[in-house]
């Protein structure tokens, strides 16, 4: 494997695999997200995610295949970053690649993300690139790091 990371727009296909991602128990663990029903995910996707143009969304591909997605979306006035990859695609400096490629297209300053304060692995590719801690935030009983990029 020559661990060609690429981005491109997201298939209708991809979505089983995304739900796939959502559902395995050691991202939930990480993430400290619910997973979401196929129905309500699917419902989710297509018309929150893939129905909103202020959304951009990519699926990031290995060697060709679907690994899994990058996204950025508005939450009031601040633009989020959130991502999730297949489980074979940890560890290997994909998300880091991945999301370099990501942070050219989007181009909105500042850029958020806020990943569970136990889920290193994120914290530290966010770090790598280029965000830094500005503080905590509590979703329910879970506190999370929240991360800028291009915050003054």
């Amino acid at each position: 494997m020559s661990d060609d990371v690429r981005l491109r727009d997201v298939e209708e296909a991809d979505l089983e695999l995304f739900l796939e991602h959502e559902h395995d128990p050691e991202t939930v663990r990480r993430s400290k997200f619910t997973p979401r029903d196929r129905e309500r995910f699917m419902t989710h996707w297509t018309t929150r995610v893939l129905g909103d143009p202020t959304i951009l969304v990519q699926t990031v591909t290995v060697d060709g295949e679907p690994a899994g997605n990058v996204v950025a979306w508005w939450e009031d006035d601040r633009r989020f970053i959130g991502y999730v990859f297949g489980r074979p695609y940890w560890g290997r400096g994909i998300g880091t690649k991945a999301l370099t490629l990501f942070l050219e297209r989007e181009k909105a300053r500042p850029l958020y993300a806020d990943p569970f304060t136990g889920n290193a692995g994120s914290v530290r590719l966010l770090e790598k690139c280029g965000f830094r801690r500005v503080g905590t935030v509590q979703h329910g009983e879970h506190e999370h790091v929240m991360l800028a990029l291009g915050e003054d």
